[in-house]
């Protein structure tokens, strides 16, 4: 069960990035985030973005044409 639920929903590259990254910065360290975007890049954005920040991508998966995507914080 995800701490946060961000709706990124019709939002396009980066502005689902973007809003994730000042979501993180709200949840404490060991939250999950939890992301819906329909971006056809998101799934890549978000797997770039957790490389980057260090924080963990817990899942991603899609239906729909819904992706959700967890990440955990981590610092």
């Amino acid at each position: 069960m995800p701490d946060k639920t961000l709706d990124a929903r019709g939002l396009t590259c980066p502005l689902p990035i973007l809003k994730a990254k000042k979501a993180m910065g709200e949840i404490p360290v060991g939250a999950i985030l939890e992301v819906l975007a329909t971006d056809p890049g998101a799934e890549e954005d978000f797997k770039a973005f957790s490389r980057t920040t260090g924080h963990e991508l817990v899942s991603q998966s899609e239906a729909g044409g819904v992706l959700t995507v967890r990440l955990r914080r981590t610092r």
